[in-house]
């Protein structure tokens, strides 16, 4: 990627980002050709300038999805530097940004949980809920990160909604989520077990 562009997402340059798409109309079209890369979004969610993210996931609405070489999406590098209200523009552009498997099948949900962030994971469930189905690549659950971390009050904020949840799938989802096994065979019982938990147990 031109350097003229990874300086304008550094520094929130609208202008010069327009500057550059002036000088040539395919600049992006070239970017978003490259299977993984920190695109323009990527580079603007990790710093946190929200007027141009704003920009370019107008400009270029698949920049939001794509994973860059290291396995993270803009809402990944949001949330791993703190961004908040980068997290949240993103997430109110496109809900299902909250489910974007990277590294490893975490989802932008499974790091909110993994860091104990209550703020974000209660505003994750609200928009969308759906996103408590997924599970890592080890067959992790949300329920499994929250004790393998000891993020205790993640791990009740969850519970406590799958149980006060309307939607129609919480019944089942509290029947196999609670229950489910990783790729080890462990369920999240046997991890509170395991690792002296009884909270959650």
């Amino acid at each position: 990627m031109d350097w003229s562009m990874v300086e304008a997402a550094q520094t929130g340059n609208i202008s010069v980002l327009y500057e550059l798409i002036q000088t040539d109309p395919y600049v992006l079209e070239r970017i978003d050709h490259f299977p993984f890369l920190d695109t323009p979004l990527h580079i603007a969610a990790c710093v946190g300038h929200v007027g141009f993210m704003m920009e370019m996931v107008n400009l270029k609405p698949s920049f939001a999805r794509k994973l860059n070489q290291a396995g993270f999406s803009p809402m990944h590098l949001a949330l791993q530097n703190n961004r908040t209200q980068a997290v949240v523009r993103l997430f109110k552009v496109d809900k299902g940004l909250v489910r974007v498997k990277g590294r490893e099948g975490l989802t932008p949900l499974h790091h909110v949980v993994r860091t104990g962030n209550i703020d974000l994971l209660i505003k994750f469930l609200e928009v969308c809920p759906e996103a408590i189905e997924d599970v890592t690549v080890r067959d992790e659950t949300v329920f499994h990160l929250a004790v393998r971390n000891d993020m205790f009050e993640a791990f009740q904020v969850l519970v406590g909604w799958v149980i006060r949840s309307r939607h129609e799938a919480a019944q089942r989802w509290e029947k196999e989520l609670l229950s489910w096994a990783d790729i080890e065979g462990s369920t999240v019982l046997h991890i509170a077990a395991i690792k002296n938990r009884p909270q959650a147990c």
